[in-house]
């Protein structure tokens, strides 16, 4: 597999191929919210000292309470989601996963980094971990409980705030299940670098050591605790978010493009030539995500409120 895995974002190297100053151009290229969740000022003691046993737990409670974590469940906060899903092959010894494609390719990245074998389904013989991304990237597919079937779960939940009541978060409470969260995309605060590991006491316990001590940092748990606890953002941002997804699937649509699924984080199209579609929507500074598995796939970010009328005349 290859070392350098295939992702949204990389503006800087349309700009030198596209030209015109980064700040011209529109990144649709990832799933982050362009209207981002608004910063208080933070303390001193959040950049000058380092966090405390405190201000950890604040984060953790809030936490637990925006996602309903049952009480059984253990929590862990760390740089970012990608950082967990980097270091948890290591909690198990090395054997077989189901990673059904195509998804974030991260997690095969990661379990192929540590010498597991990599398959689709979980029924194939000598499965022990499954690993479901839902609603998944780059489709919105969702997952239904009863698929999850082998001996361990992991459930990648990086998009789900857009829709809390499809989330497993209640299957934490049984063993063997992790599930992950991100706070960079619903909030819009990717370069926060933030995320959390919640299920199985034993297996966070021992992922927290591999993550090592003062993880995140005070500013991080400043911001995410406040976030986690203003439930009317969250609230208006879900209704925001849908109303955008609709009206950039008008937009699309109409210069010939099908829906085939997505978020209202992100919205996945079908089109006559992916790769052609990217250079128009290039030319006109705005950047888009084709995949090296298909060519007739692009998906785009929604952009912000200033970016609707670059985007229509990009297209």
């Amino acid at each position: 597999m290859s070392k350098h895995r295939d992702h949204g974002g990389g503006l800087d190297a349309a700009v030198a191929r596209y030209g015109g100053e980064k700040a011209d151009w529109i990144d649709l290229s990832t799933g982050i919210n362009p209207v981002s969740y608004p910063l208080s000022d933070i303390a001193i003691d959040a950049w000058a000292a380092l966090p405390d046993a405190a201000a950890q737990d604040g984060l953790v409670q809030a936490a637990r309470a925006f996602w309903k974590v049952p009480h059984e469940a253990a929590i862990l906060a760390a740089p970012g989601a990608s950082s967990l899903i980097a270091r948890l092959p290591a909690l198990w010894p090395k054997g077989r996963v189901a990673i059904q494609t195509p998804t974030y390719n991260e997690h095969a990245g990661a379990f192929d980094a540590h010498g597991w074998d990599i398959g689709a389904s979980p029924a194939d013989k000598g499965t022990t971990v499954q690993v479901a991304v839902h609603p998944n990237n780059p489709d919105g597919r969702m997952w239904q409980a009863d698929e999850f079937t082998a001996p361990v779960t992991v459930i990648d939940e990086s998009f789900c705030d857009i829709a809390p009541e499809a989330s497993h978060i209640a299957r934490t409470a049984q063993p063997n299940t992790i599930v992950l969260k991100s706070f960079g995309k619903f909030w819009g605060l990717a370069g926060l670098r933030l995320g959390f590991a919640i299920g199985d006491p034993d297996l966070i316990h021992r992922l927290s050591t591999l993550i090592g001590p003062w993880a995140v940092s005070g500013p991080a748990l400043a911001i995410g605790r406040e976030a986690l606890r203003d439930a009317a953002w969250a609230d208006a941002t879900r209704t925001r978010l849908a109303d955008d997804a609709a009206r950039l699937d008008g937009i699309v649509t109409a210069k010939g493009a099908s829906l085939v699924g997505g978020t209202p984080l992100f919205r996945l199209y079908e089109v006559d030539d992916a790769r052609a579609w990217q250079k128009r929507l290039a030319e006109g500074r705005v950047w888009s995500r084709i995949f090296p598995y298909s060519d007739r796939w692009i998906r785009l970010g929604l952009p912000a409120p200033d970016g609707w009328d670059q985007v229509e005349a990009a297209l």
